[in-house]
């Protein structure tokens, strides 16, 4: 079996924030490929300028120059709630001989044991869970302490060894990225990576017209300026 990353997402915009430990994770786990599966949004929560399908063209653009990162857009053509047990049921008769991994961050594990038919997300994927800045361990709840102690593995060729049902923290990106001179991560004052990055705050920041070359790819980057986006 091949094994597949899945990261969702509204992706308003997509960032450096997302495909730095995307790259991470694949790298990790050994994925053959990630798809970026970029989430509907009712037209009233839509941010100004920006329609779903331009959502989906900075994805695809985000994607490019990584070959085994892909853009998927099935949410986008689906009518009503788009709940993620849906779209991994739709992904697993897609890819009917593949392992899925699901890919959240911390802070999305702190309201996993909440989301839509959660226990069945487990019965159809690996979850896999990227550290977050500002979100520690010790926040959890109680029900997602029980999930731990029932799901969560440490050893990557247990997941290797079983479809779905496993629970896995990739260690801090922090830690594991390797950057080179020429990308444009940004760093802090300790020489490590900073991606502390939100989608809220580069939106703010598009909209004073604040550099942001920092935190978005350069294609990403020219699609917005060009098409006067988030302004």
């Amino acid at each position: 079996m091949t094994n597949i990353g899945i990261l969702g997402g509204t992706f308003d915009p997509i960032h450096l924030g997302h495909t730095e430990p995307a790259k991470v994770v694949a790298d990790y786990l050994s994925l053959d490929k990630i798809l970026f599966i970029p989430a509907n949004i009712p037209p009233h929560k839509a941010s100004p300028n920006v329609s779903a399908q331009q959502r989906a063209d900075m994805v695809t653009l985000a994607c490019e120059n990584e070959e085994n990162f892909h853009c998927d857009q099935r949410e986008l053509a689906r009518s009503g709630n788009s709940y993620t047990v849906d779209t991994l049921k739709a992904l697993q008769q897609s890819y009917p001989k593949q392992r899925l991994f699901f890919i959240i961050g911390l802070d999305s594990l702190l309201t996993f044991t909440r989301w839509h038919q959660y226990q069945e997300i487990l019965s159809l994927c690996h979850l896999v869970v990227n550290s977050r800045p500002n979100h520690q361990l010790k926040n959890l709840n109680k029900n997602t302490k029980k999930l731990l102690a029932k799901h969560q593995v440490s050893d990557i060729n247990v997941l290797k060894n079983t479809s779905n049902g496993g629970i896995i923290f990739v260690p801090s990106t922090t830690n594991v990225l390797q950057v080179s001179q020429e990308q444009t991560v940004p760093i802090n004052n300790k020489g490590q990576v900073n991606l502390n990055i939100s989608s809220t705050d580069i939106r703010a920041r598009l909209a004073k017209k604040q550099n942001c070359q920092h935190l978005l790819t350069a294609s990403v980057l020219d699609f917005i300026n060009k098409n006067q986006l988030y302004r």
